[in-house]
């Protein structure tokens, strides 16, 4: 498995927000999203077999791990899935683009999905992979990331039209710098979706920049 990073810090999206979390970050991603702000991760990286990256996770006291990248459904099958086996019992996210199936990848009842659904502003839009929408149980979580209001108007309509609220955890999620997230959260108000606001904790803690965090 190709790894970029592996560190330990604070959770600064999804629901785990806030939480002490051990972080792995695979290298390489099949998308180009024009906020990407872990370009970095796009190449490069060490290659670990299942066993050596777990062994690298005991440094640390915490039993909650999160995979992202990258993109990590683009590592090799077998080897994800034997790294799953080995973080039974742990409280497992895996951070995807949406854009690669997820029916392949099974899960534990301690693990979840926190999937991407690529809006317009994006210029991923048509990478989307709709069919994961099926898979997804009620602790996974869909997240979109806004860059304008017309981001946030198409991402009414497909939690609205996918029946979403109420079936998965939805988190909306202004980009850094680009909307403002006062903007985002008055527009949830004055449309009562069923969302999380979510903004990027690491970054207002250890600055926009900063890397291993």
């Amino acid at each position: 498995m190709k790894v970029k990073e592996i560190f330990f810090s604070i959770q600064g999206e999804s629901s785990s927000m806030g939480l002490p979390t051990i972080f792995v970050r695979f290298s390489g991603c099949n998308l180009r999203c024009r906020y990407c702000d872990t370009r970095y991760s796009y190449d490069g990286g060490e290659e670990l077999e299942p066993q050596a990256i777990y062994r690298r996770l005991q440094a640390w006291p915490c039993r909650r791990i999160c995979l992202t990248g990258g993109e990590p459904l683009l590592q090799e099958k077998t080897a994800l899935k034997e790294l799953l086996a080995l973080l039974k019992g742990y409280e497992l996210s895996i951070e995807t683009n949406g854009s690669l199936p997820l029916d392949g990848v099974l899960l534990g009842p301690e693990h979840r999905w926190v999937v991407d659904i690529k809006c317009p502003g994006s210029g991923m839009e048509n990478a989307n992979y709709w069919d994961n929408l099926k898979v997804l149980r009620p602790q996974d979580e869909v997240k979109f990331v806004l860059m304008d209001e017309e981001d946030y108007l198409w991402a009414r309509e497909v939690i609205r039209r996918e029946r979403l609220e109420g079936r998965v955890r939805l988190l909306l999620a202004p980009a850094y710098g680009v909307l403002k997230p006062r903007e985002l959260a008055e527009w949830i108000l004055r449309d009562g979706v069923e969302a999380r606001l979510q903004l990027q904790l690491h970054k207002l803690i250890f600055g926009a920049d900063a890397r291993g965090v």
